[in-house]
């Protein structure tokens, strides 16, 4: 019965947020895009209450991948059928727009003074024009020769692009062509400054979602209720996991004394995950970009939760900023953890290594590691244990110790330098999109390797990475460099990466005294 009003609690919490969110979401059907979604929890509760059969691990996140592609792929073509139908859209305005005089090719002496509806028709037509119609002499007006010598203009479905040499500093040739466009055609286009396959920048101009928007168009406004409300239901669903990892019968989870037995690890994964998105929230804030308030995701298996979230509502204006977003998150979480989890390990104990046919059995439950598991953990595990922990032992973690390192492990997968995860950001802001692409499908065939060869619990990961896309959406200004404190900073949270993620090598477990 309890997992019963769990799954209808996701369902319906699931259901609402894609509700709010049907606006953003194109031409997804956003009720297939739910049922996707719910699917996996609901043929695992289904398989327990009704068939009493327990699914296999390997299987839960087989469905969960698989529901996680399907997803994607729906988002995707979403899109496509969206940008599709825009072109025809815009061709039926058009000929309605050609009967009425075109005020982008009136002089600045015959314009006069508008209303405030005529500045909204005015600006509707100038949306809805076709790129095409744009003229060579209205664009090369923007482009001063001292700044950006215009050469070429190509005209593209999507995208009107600039090319021609770059004569000034990247910031500022971005700032005044840019204000040239705006003084030109309103907030029309989006202006992008990208480097070109021989690192040659140019400039495109895409057009502006926000341009094509109806003025009276109600702006969505975010719900700290119901942000609220999901952390409690995290709560919850992290606590009767830690609970259940703590011997209690599923049966007698609800009994409050020993529910209360898994609040050391939901605080503690929840802290990780809440300070993770809580930063991010605030250095995306404090760079004037709006976005959604975090929110988590309760789940009432596994680790208790899928984690939390925030949106962009607002495109990154260049690369310092898409640096700051991504990094300060991923740097602040994994603070967070290393904290708690030299707390926990300060609380936990040891138990004689299991043996070999059951030590597959012994990694599938949080608390019971070996020290060289991961290098992070086995330098801080004697580092807060000393002489309690002695070759040839595993580490029984304490509640708050697994919690903690879960969430780093989260963190560290999150920080892999693949595509949309944070670690594709920071690697594209340092070396830009190209680069960072390519190290994208390098860590892609790295990790599938060191998963085959050394660390098994990758291999999942692995394979979820060949499904992002290793390309990271360009920044506005995405020519500026970033500074060198910065590329220091970037260059620390990849070795981050790596000591989480590594296994402890064998002459340092000598050297510490593990083996």
């Amino acid at each position: 019965m309890v997992d019963w009003i769990l799954l209808a609690l996701v369902g319906s919490v699931t259901y609402f947020l894609l509700q709010q969110s049907k606006e953003r979401l194109y031409h997804v059907p956003w009720r297939l895009l739910w049922g996707v979604m719910i699917a996996p929890p609901a043929v695992v509760v289904a398989s327990q209450q009704l068939f009493e059969f327990e699914i296999p691990p390997l299987i839960v996140l087989i469905l969960f991948l698989a529901s996680y592609i399907t997803s994607v792929t729906l988002l995707r073509r979403g899109r496509l059928r969206q940008s599709g139908g825009s072109a025809s859209e815009d061709q039926d305005k058009a000929e309605s727009a050609h009967s009425s005089p075109d005020p982008e090719r009136q002089t600045d002496g015959d314009r006069k003074p508008h209303t405030g509806l005529e500045s909204e028709a005015i600006a509707a037509a100038l949306a809805h024009t076709p790129i095409s119609e744009v003229s060579r002499e209205q664009l090369g007006g923007c482009f001063p020769w001292t700044i950006f010598y215009l050469q070429t203009v190509e005209y593209r479905p999507q995208a009107i692009i600039c090319r021609g040499n770059l004569r000034s500093d990247p910031s500022e040739a971005y700032e005044r062509v840019s204000t040239n466009i705006q003084n030109q055609f309103g907030n029309r286009f989006l202006v992008v400054l990208q480097e070109g396959f021989a690192g040659k920048p140019f400039f495109a101009l895409v057009p502006n979602p926000a341009a094509r928007r109806p003025t009276t168009e109600p702006e969505t406004k975010e719900n700290p209720g119901l942000a609220i409300g999901l952390l409690m239901l995290t709560l919850l669903t992290t606590m009767m996991t830690g609970a259940y990892e703590a011997g209690v019968d599923p049966e007698q989870v609800w009994e409050p004394h020993l529910l209360l037995r898994g609040w050391a690890y939901a605080l503690s994964l929840v802290l990780i995950l809440g300070t993770h998105e809580l930063v991010r929230f605030m250095m995306a804030r404090r760079h004037q970009i709006q976005t959604t308030l975090p929110y988590f995701i309760p789940f009432p298996y596994l680790l208790g939760t899928f984690g939390a979230f925030l949106q962009l509502k607002q495109p990154v204006p260049n690369r310092r900023v898409l640096f700051d977003i991504s990094i300060a998150g991923p740097l602040a979480g994994s603070l967070m953890g290393i904290l708690l989890l030299m707390i926990g390990l300060s609380q936990s104990g040891t138990v004689p290594a299991p043996l070999p046919s059951e030590q597959e059995q012994a990694l599938l439950e949080f608390h019971t590691l070996q020290p060289s598991f991961s290098l992070l953990l086995g330098i801080l595990a004697k580092m807060m244990m000393g002489g309690d922990l002695q070759p040839g032992q595993w580490l029984d973690l304490h509640p708050l110790a697994y919690g903690g390192w879960l969430g780093l492990m989260v963190i560290g997968l999150n920080l892999m330098p693949v595509g949309q995860l944070d670690g594709g950001h920071v690697v594209h802001a340092v070396y830009g999109q190209q680069m960072g692409a390519n190290v994208g499908r390098v860590t892609r065939l790295l990790v599938l390797l060191l998963a085959l060869l050394v660390q098994e619990w990758l291999l999942i990961w692995a394979l979820l990475l060949f499904f992002i896309s290793s390309a990271d959406e360009p920044a506005l200004n995405d020519v500026t460099d970033l500074n060198e404190g910065r590329d220091l900073l970037g260059l620390f949270a990849l070795s981050l990466l790596v000591v989480i993620v590594l296994p402890m090598p064998p002459f340092l477990q000598i050297w510490l005294g593990l083996a």
